[in-house]
């Protein structure tokens, strides 16, 4: 059998030795074309009639020149050769992975200090115990060497040896900080601990993390160190759980000018403008309403100056004063106690749609939610229609469902309406689902699957009244004259729709 030798085949990489199978791995092809090796079809193509391959073929197929296995889908090939070569002892099933050492050291400042010394008589000795944790330097000089400044920092460097005390160095490197961030979540729930690197009981009753947020390349690496971390300390018997997340919930990636902005490329559009002209509330609000948070959106000026506009709104509607235009003891009377349930149940509805989009991250919709309670209660103010107590529960639960979207604006008119520091200490709103039921329903009424009319009718309607108001309808009967009813679908609050022929 030849051997070749190519620099595409990886040392480090199970045993740095492969099979070339030129038809069927891209690598291979272009060498064995190169070089003018035979190129042997051993998984073919739909359709393939043993013409020469343009490239190489990855996909599945049906396995040929292969002897016994002629005739097999390539996926059942895999392992019935597997099978036989097991039963015949030549071989044996084994999974590979691409994991390699992690080389931890940085030759930088920033990062936790690598506790080693180095002695000229004991060699590598790890910093005491007690004398630990290294700090690092705090007049420590940057200089555009491309060398960590902790070398040059004579007071970092120069120590003496725990074993024989003797003059000794430190190890200027520093670690990769990933070695910190992979298990600082341990520490967060028990900060001031100092027997330590963790207090036992406050991780085992606090974690694991309920939510891991953060761009999708985070979790190939801190993700993945994260739990390399866990793993360990629970073999070790130090933590009681496999896993530190148990949900993960990626962001997508907002473009500006075709360019992604990201940490490593850069904002491309630098929001401090925006923010020194219209506010970081407005700003964060924007990037919120965008998009959906996975999808990720195209940054555009004219929409953070609609959300702007928006919160200006608020503004006014908070700090205005109101004004019934009628006493509260005529509103039974004038029949407007109407206005009171309308905008109790929107309020209630809003509540409970605001929870629900936060809870699932749905912030697109949940600011959609609240731009339209906002019109809603613009509209109730012109009105007159609202007793003060009433007016100003609705303006207070405007404002706590807006406080974790504009964390600024909200405890500003919070405070203007003069209840203490601070909106980000309430309860959150709670919402009742019998006050948040619609009293009237739009229903849709369908023939065949087409549209026909909308009819506005109770929410408590069944089934029956929604049936035959719906063929009294006169933009229906058309559709149903002289036909025969096949069928007829009732979706509860929806739809009505009639299957003729």
């Amino acid at each position: 059998m030849p051997i070749w030798v190519a620099d595409y085949v990886l040392m480090t990489y199970g045993t740095g030795v492969v099979m070339g199978v030129p038809a069927h791995d891209e690598r291979d092809f272009v060498f064995a074309k190169k070089y003018n090796l035979p190129i042997k079809v051993v998984i073919a193509p739909p359709g393939w009639h043993g013409e020469e391959l343009e490239a190489a073929y990855i996909e599945p197929g049906t396995m040929v020149n292969s002897g016994q296995f002629n005739g097999l889908s390539s996926e059942k090939g895999i392992e019935a050769v597997a099978d036989f070569l097991e039963k015949k002892g030549y071989g044996g099933r084994a999974t590979n992975y691409r994991i390699r050492d992690w080389l931890i050291s940085r030759q930088r400042y920033w990062g936790a200090p690598i506790p080693m010394i180095y002695c000229p008589s004991c060699g590598i000795v790890p910093v005491p115990e007690q004398d630990l944790p290294v700090l690092l330097p705090e007049d420590a000089e940057f200089k555009p060497t491309g060398e960590s400044p902790l070398k040059s920092c004579e007071q970092f460097v120069n120590t003496t040896c725990p074993n024989c005390s003797a003059p000794a160095k430190r190890e200027t490197d520093t670690m990769d900080t990933f070695m910190c961030s992979s298990w600082y979540f341990l520490r967060y729930v028990s900060p001031h601990c100092d027997t330590a690197a963790f207090d036992a009981d406050k991780v085992k009753y606090w974690l694991p993390v309920d939510l891991y947020t953060g761009g999708a390349e985070h979790a190939v690496m801190h993700l993945l160190y994260a739990r390399f971390f866990i793993k360990a300390l629970r073999d070790m018997g130090l933590v009681n759980f496999d896993e530190p997340f148990t949900r993960l919930f990626n962001q997508g990636i907002i473009i500006a000018e075709k360019q992604k902005m990201s940490k490593s490329r850069g904002n491309v559009v630098t929001p401090d403008e925006y923010v020194a002209e219209l506010g970081a509330d407005a700003v964060r609000a924007y990037l919120m309403f965008v998009a959906p948070w996975e999808q990720g959106g195209e940054w555009n000026d004219s929409g953070l100056s609609g959300i702007s506009r928006w919160l200006n709104r608020v503004w006014k509607l908070a700090l205005e004063p109101y004004k019934m235009r009628v006493a509260a003891a005529v509103l039974d009377r004038l029949g407007d106690e109407k206005a009171h349930r309308d905008l109790q149940r929107i309020t209630h509805q809003t509540v409970r749609k605001v929870t629900e989009d936060l809870e699932r991250f749905r912030f697109n919709t949940m600011i959609a939610a609240l731009m339209e309670f906002t019109n809603y209660l613009a509209k109730a103010k012109e009105t007159g229609y609202i007793t003060d107590s009433v007016w100003e529960e609705a303006i207070d639960t405007l404002l706590l469902l807006m406080a974790p979207t504009v964390p600024h604006l909200a405890e500003e008119l919070w405070q203007r309406a003069g209840y203490d520091y601070s909106i980000h200490n309430q309860s959150w709103p709670h919402w009742d689902e019998k006050l948040a039921k619609d009293e009237e329903i739009t229903l849709v009424v369908q023939v065949n699957g087409k549209l026909r009319d909308r009819i506005i009718v109770p929410a408590s309607i069944t089934e029956a009244e929604a049936r035959q108001l719906a063929v009294e309808r006169q933009r229906v009967k058309a559709y149903l004259e002289g036909k025969r009813v096949l069928k007829r679908i009732y979706v509860p609050g929806r739809l009505v729709n009639f299957v003729v022929e």
